[in-house]
């Protein structure tokens, strides 16, 4: 390896060679011919009979911004796509990348606190087991779960065309076990949507019997590999399926339990108690934004930015580590009696602020009343979008 520095530093001229410049760019020679291999960071010029390589000190800037994206942990492929934008390009991309990072890291972090939770209250479960099994012969006592009846959710779904869009891409869907709303986008997005809801119908909501809250989480994540392969078939046949997809939000029903399936900027809400909560995280370039900091809730209503999304199901066939790097959001959501829900697409939440939003929300009847409101308002704002929207209210049978 030296034999290589000391002979393209002699010959090199103003150029330097792969030794000196490791030095200058912090990068190892080892690092450096594969990056070369990898058509990341070329030489400057490469000797034909001896194959030694030099740089142009010009370069060293390039091969920090490599060395960077390296440790950030950004993928090889991604990198070249940077390294190969202008200045203000490579830094969206990178706030892009690291955005979907965090948003994966958080959706990490809620399965594992709901893992703490899960398993504390067994161990405490467990540790009552002996006091409780003596107690069994006793008199018996009525809890008040036994004194509320079973639960219910009564539910409608509307999509609208919008006002100025000439096809419709958006799907939702209102049923006794399933409610979901999708925004296809790209050539094939009206079928990734379609698909996306269908793939979900068939699933383990319709059977009869109650899932564990463990099951229930094994069988979501089940569901929302289902949806990611409904896509990938449904936008094959593009000419770009890679530019072809869909957000998808759905609430899975299973008696007593809400399943929350999510990714995209689709998002749900839940009025309780006269009070409307958003329950999703929005998985795009504008909400990373606003959660670093950089960007205002009011500001981000006017961002002139296009709606970049950091996570969708895709049509794109994605190597394992990606794949599952960009899985839905799963988690359980808490029920109760009169809980109000509300899934849409953007196209609502995007023209209508969040008071317009609560107050049609709170006024409808019934949740078929409800879904005109809201397509009504979103027309009223304009209706720039596809709108699709869904309504569920928890009832006691």
């Amino acid at each position: 390896m030296e034999r290589e520095g000391r002979a393209g530093g002699a010959a090199s001229g103003e150029l330097v060679t792969i030794g000196e410049f490791a030095r200058l760019s912090r990068l190892s020679a080892k690092a450096l011919r594969r990056y070369d291999e990898l058509g990341l960071l070329r030489p400057a010029r490469v000797d034909p009979v001896n194959g030694y390589r030099y740089y142009d000190p010009a370069q060293v800037e390039g091969a920090r911004l490599v060395a960077w994206l390296r440790r950030i942990g950004m993928p090889l492929n991604r990198i070249g796509r940077v390294v190969a934008l202008d200045a203000g390009a490579a830094a969206v991309e990178v706030r892009a990348y690291w955005a979907r990072v965090e948003a994966e890291t958080a959706a990490r972090r809620d399965l594992a606190m709901y893992l703490v939770d899960h398993l504390s209250a067994e161990g405490r479960t467990m540790s009552r087991m002996p006091d409780d099994a003596e107690n069994n012969g006793s008199s018996g006592s009525t809890g008040s779960a036994g004194s509320v009846g079973a639960l219910a959710i009564r539910c409608a779904a509307l999509t609208d065309i919008g006002v100025v869009r000439t096809a419709n891409q958006d799907a939702a869907f209102a049923g006794p076990r399933l409610l979901a709303v999708a925004d296809g986008f790209g050539e094939g997005g009206a079928e990734a949507s379609a698909a996306a809801i269908e793939a979900l119908k068939p699933s383990t909501w319709g059977r009869d019997g109650e899932l564990s809250a463990a099951d229930l989480l094994n069988a979501l994540e089940d569901t929302a590999d289902s949806a990611a392969r409904a896509v990938r078939d449904a936008v094959a046949p593009c000419e770009d399926p890679d530019g072809s997809g869909t957000t998808l939000t759905a609430m899975l029903w299973t008696g007593s339990r809400l399943g929350l399936v999510h990714i995209g900027d689709s998002r749900a809400y839940l009025l309780r108690g006269g009070e409307l909560f958003r329950i999703t995280h929005d998985h795009s370039l504008v909400q990373s934004m606003i959660d670093d900091g950089s960007l205002s809730p009011e500001e981000a209503a006017s961002h002139p930015g296009p709606a970049l999304l950091l996570k969708a199901l895709v049509g794109e066939a994605r190597p394992a580590a990606v794949a599952v790097a960009c899985r839905p959001d799963v988690r359980l959501q808490e029920v109760l009696a009169g809980d109000r829900y509300l899934l849409c697409s953007d196209g609502l939440s995007a023209v209508v602020d969040t008071a317009d939003l609560r107050t049609a929300v709170v006024a409808a009847d019934d949740p078929e009343e409800a879904v005109r409101r809201l397509v009504g308002l979103a027309r009223e704002a304009g209706g720039p979008d596809n709108v699709a929207c869904a309504v569920a209210d928890v009832v006691v049978e």
